[in-house]
């Protein structure tokens, strides 16, 4: 059963990522301040539940939020300063969006940096545990996907509309035929032989 709250504040948030490991697409977060007794089957890790269930789940969480908001950072940014500190940084980017301005914020994970002087927790698996951040993970799910099937109409050789921008074979063998695109993370290993020198 997942808690509603953490701290004691009434505008506690919840954050957490989505595409931490992908090859392609921005790494995507959400922030999201719940009532104090929100209620809404389902809900859980966006991991733990299928996408026609996210999907169904996005627009309830919203209507029902106090306040959300969601950020994209593309890979230029993610190649620029590293997928952790981008992740951190549009969880942080979310937050900054919110009205009322969170008084505590719960992160999924164990990493953070401060941001405000608001208080923080980590907590690790916080998707499984308490519901303001299985619902940021939602909503950075459900919109990166959106995303991801968007550009998939400007490259659909990649397959991003299934894979969604993930180390699969389809995905690599697609970047071994076509090269990359600006869309592509070029500071990551996007194909397994790439560390091998060439004599």
């Amino acid at each position: 059963m997942l808690l509603n709250h953490f701290s004691d504040f009434t505008f506690e948030c919840g954050t957490d990522e989505a595409g931490r490991g992908c090859l392609a697409g921005p790494v995507t977060a959400a922030a999201v301040i719940l009532p104090e007794n929100f209620k809404l089957d389902y809900l859980n890790d966006s991991k733990q539940i299928s996408e026609k269930i996210r999907e169904q789940l996005k627009p309830l969480i919203e209507a029902k939020a106090i306040t959300f908001a969601v950020t994209h950072l593309d890979a230029s940014v993610i190649d620029d300063i590293n997928i952790l500190n981008a992740s951190i940084q549009a969880m942080q980017e979310s937050i900054l969006k919110l009205n009322p301005t969170p008084e505590y914020i719960i992160v999924d994970g164990n990493r953070f940096k401060p941001l405000n002087q608001i208080p923080y927790t980590t907590i690790v698996k916080g998707d499984s545990k308490f519901l303001s951040i299985a619902a940021a993970s939602v909503l950075a799910k459900t919109y990166r996907d959106e995303y991801m099937n968007n550009i998939h109409e400007q490259f659909p050789m990649y397959n991003w509309k299934k894979n969604k921008g993930y180390p699969t074979e389809e995905h690599r063998e697609a970047i071994k035929k076509y090269g990359t695109t600006k869309y592509h993370r070029m500071s990551f290993r996007l194909l397994p032989e790439q560390l091998k020198l060439e004599f």
